[in-house]
């Protein structure tokens, strides 16, 4: 008898544990004891495909997560679906990966465009709207827009740093500006703007825009060239950026040229224009890569090459686009992990809104991460760099604050 009353006991305090532990865990959609399920779309197709492998990489890098047992013993299953760079077709799949897929949040997809059109409906359903991959002021939004946040810095930001470099070192310059003409571009144009402050009217000597679907942009730079400038600021992505560094070149202007961190990589924008043609070109960033030779030995580099070696082997490691897709898988990883089994929308929200001065492996040397629910852009600091024809070569202190 007294050993039943025993085993009794026993038992219901082991039930009473296991329901305790189940009490703790806290899920929301797309989420079980076994798995995360997550969205987000890509432009896989269209005149930013080059992009693509930011989708591509992040697949490949939480294929090695859940082979080394998941994060916090749940696999991580992405969805992510091509839009073209489409905003009709982006506003399409991620109704579906909300409202079929059924996954917790959408995360780093690319595309300024293409996450505006997105963001009004992922508010209203409360859907986190995780690091957009982009730096435009509309990311940054919380007081209207709390469940979307980005990563990096703001265009705006990065805009400003060039026009103050250019007020420090080119005092006389005479500036032409070539920019994308959606928000991407005004973001970037705005923040250049407000560096050169009541400067802008005067050292400004002529701006062209162009269109994402636009075949070239030759007509722009050789409009730009004729104005006179000797200093050049190109919010440039993708083909077009490619285009405009060519285009300079083989008419000859060799400006002082400032371009937006989107339009600098060697292997997906400058080598189709060149390399030649961007020699002496500035831009700042605030990640490693392996287009900074300086830190290829890095113990975060050196992983990142094994991870790419046996996880993502059909893809471009010297491409910065792909390590940029690396780095902020981290960055979702590491969220993840600090959410624990508190796997809500609500409290991812939370974690990814209070960080604290995160060295994240991926950043560059002396950067960290910091977020608030009033500060929605994780990174304030940038290594400037400039081109050499063959990689980048950070000079300069670190700036930004």
């Amino acid at each position: 008898m007294f050993r039943e009353w025993t085993i009794s006991l026993v038992l219901l305090s082991a039930f009473g544990v296991a329901a305790a532990a189940a009490a703790d865990k806290q899920y929301g959609p797309g989420v079980s004891d076994t798995e995360i399920k997550i969205g987000q779309t890509m432009p896989y197709s269209g005149p930013l495909s080059v992009y693509g492998q930011i989708g591509h990489a992040q697949q490949a890098y939480f294929a090695k997560i859940n082979s080394e047992g998941g994060i916090n013993g749940r696999k991580i299953n992405l969805i992510s679906l091509d839009d073209g760079y489409m905003p009709p077709k982006a506003l399409e799949q991620v109704r579906r990966l909300v409202e079929r897929d059924n996954v917790l949040l959408i995360f780093n997809s690319a595309g300024t465009a293409t996450n505006i059109v997105v963001r009004e409906y992922l508010n209203s359903q409360k859907v986190p709207h995780l690091f957009v991959a982009g730096g435009d002021a509309a990311w940054g939004d919380y007081q209207h827009y709390p469940w979307t946040i980005g990563w990096g810095s703001s265009y705006q930001t990065e805009g400003k740093l060039y026009a103050e470099h250019i007020l420090a070192n080119r005092p006389n310059a005479k500036i032409a500006v070539l920019s994308l003409n959606d928000d991407y571009g005004r973001d970037y144009v705005k923040g250049f703007k407000d560096g050169l402050g009541e400067r802008a009217s005067t050292m400004i000597v002529r701006e062209q825009t162009y269109d994402i679907t636009d075949p070239t942009v030759d007509s722009q730079m050789v409009t730009l060239k004729a104005s006179g400038a000797d200093t050049f600021f190109a919010a440039v992505g993708g083909r077009q950026a490619s285009q405009a560094y060519r285009k300079g070149y083989d008419i000859e202007w060799r400006p002082q040229t400032y371009i937006s961190v989107p339009g600098a990589s060697p292997e997906g924008i400058l080598k189709p224009a060149g390399l030649h043609t961007a020699v002496g070109f500035i831009t700042a960033y605030y990640g490693k890569s392996p287009e900074f030779r300086s830190i290829r030995s890095d113990p975060a580099m050196l992983d990142y090459f094994e991870w790419a070696k046996k996880w993502f082997p059909k893809g471009n490691a010297e491409d910065g686009i792909v390590t940029y897709g690396y780095q902020v898988a981290q960055v979702l990883e590491y969220v993840l992990r600090n959410c624990g089994d508190d796997l809500t929308r609500e409290n991812i929200m939370r974690v990814a809104t209070h960080m604290d001065h995160v060295a994240l492996p991926m950043l560059y040397p002396g950067i960290t991460a910091t977020t608030s629910p009033t500060d929605y852009f994780a990174l304030k600091q940038f290594q400037m760099f400039r081109f050499n024809g063959e990689e980048w070569l950070p000079f300069g202190p670190i700036v930004g604050r």
